[in-house]
């Protein structure tokens, strides 16, 4: 069971062409623990980016690439749909409606540019940090950064799975049903040691978990009052918000303090 969740959700969190059966997704949907252990991988591949022997503003470039080559772009079409939704003027059904609309709009497009822009930018602090803090021409404490970002990006979303309720059938239903406040305990304890891998400092990989977090928070908190709960799209757009936070958060931890 526990390789089987473990495949399901390498089918659902990244393109790795496995888990993609019916008994994987079953196993995974029962199991967030696997989100930050997935992250673990995800950060790992994506962290390889970093060390392009090319100008600060390639291996940016090169970073963004990288983020959605491993983990593709599903869950930028919920940051499309709660940034369309977040600029209608209207009740919950209204909003509800425009997150069902496949038609991109100027809120979704926003939002899409700062998630990418923000990603990009991260980068570039995290080039500057392993430029200073690299030891044997390795970017340690910037690749530490980066798999600390995408464990708390997944946690943050295994989060609001365990502890939301979904306003409709879906998606969001599919996973939050399946799992209940309890289950967050595990997935914060397997998130935990991510904290130790921004060496020698301990604050920038904490401080990057618990941004991811926090953001997890005010993304739940806006919409249940907006939407009525956790759909797919909040949870895709959770990921890829915490991600971006998480980043920027670690790196102002470790140049600034």
């Amino acid at each position: 069971m526990v390789l089987t969740a473990l495949r399901g959700a390498l089918g659902f969190l990244t393109r790795i062409p496995v888990g993609r059966d019916e008994a994987a997704w079953a196993a995974f949907a029962r199991s967030p623990w696997t989100f930050p252990v997935v992250g673990y991988l995800v950060g790992g591949l994506v962290s390889l980016s970093l060390l392009v022997p090319a100008p600060a503003p390639t291996v940016a470039l090169a970073f963004v690439l990288a983020v959605y080559a491993v983990t593709g772009i599903g869950h930028l079409d919920g940051v499309a749909d709660l940034g369309d939704a977040a600029v209608v003027h209207g009740d919950r059904e209204e909003r509800r409606r425009v997150l069902k609309d496949s038609q991109l709009g100027v809120g979704g497009t926003v939002a899409l540019v700062l998630v990418v822009f923000g990603l990009a930018t991260a980068a570039l602090g995290l080039v500057e940090i392993g430029s200073t803090a690299g030891r044997g021409g390795v970017p340690l404490t910037a690749v530490g950064l980066v798999v600390a970002a995408e464990v708390g990006a997944k946690t943050a979303t295994a989060t609001l799975v365990c502890v939301g309720d979904a306003p409709h059938e879906g998606l969001g239903a599919a996973l939050t049903g399946e799992s209940s406040p309890g289950a967050a305990l595990p997935v914060l304890a397997l998130a935990a040691p991510v904290a130790l891998l921004a060496w020698p400092r301990i604050l920038p990989g904490l401080t990057a978990l618990l941004a991811a977090l926090a953001t997890a928070a005010l993304v739940a908190r806006w919409a249940r009052r907006r939407l009525g709960g956790v759909s797919g799209d909040v949870l895709g757009a959770t990921t890829e918000l915490a991600r971006v936070a998480a980043l920027h958060a670690g790196v102002i931890a470790w140049t600034r303090f």
